[in-house]
């Protein structure tokens, strides 16, 4: 799907308010309400709104331990990565992974109530998964910067 300057506007508003209504969409876009739906469910068929969240606040959650984790398996063959992935899919204190090149082969974003949690998550999760070779923990002292907004591209006009 090809966006233009109207998808982009709608898409920027509802990354910063999901719950706008269509009509508060419309007026934003310059669009009549029912063409701007059309193009919202459009949006949402074609896979690129994928769907509609609340961003909580982690630490009013009690959830202010953030550990980026890497992991180095004992072989990268197609089953250790499987089984890996596979495993870590049912921890939710995992908020994204990424498959790395270089040297480690994965890169996890974990949260945590504290540190006894996160070694307790540590220990009775990840290094039970077999074929995991290394697990080195990197703990964040302070959030500078957190988007959820995606830097999308400006179509010519």
């Amino acid at each position: 799907m090809q966006l233009d300057r109207i998808d982009v506007a709608i898409l920027d508003h509802l990354q910063q308010d999901g719950r706008a209504t269509t009509v508060e969409l419309a007026e934003r876009v310059g669009l009549s309400a029912s063409p701007c739906h059309r193009r919202q469910r459009l949006l949402e068929e074609a896979g690129i709104i994928q769907r509609y969240v609340a961003l909580l606040d982690q630490e009013r959650v009690g959830l202010a331990v953030h550990v980026f984790v890497t992991i180095e398996l004992a072989a990268q063959s197609e089953a250790n990565l499987e089984r890996f992935e596979r495993a870590i899919a049912d921890y939710p204190e995992v908020m994204e992974c990424y498959e790395m090149a270089g040297t480690s082969d994965y890169l996890l974003r974990v949260v945590c109530a504290d540190l006894a949690s996160y070694e307790q998550f540590m220990r009775g999760r990840l290094s039970r998964i077999d074929g995991v070779r290394a697990i080195r923990s990197a703990f964040a002292l302070k959030r500078v910067i957190y988007r959820t907004n995606l830097p999308l591209p400006r179509p010519p006009k």
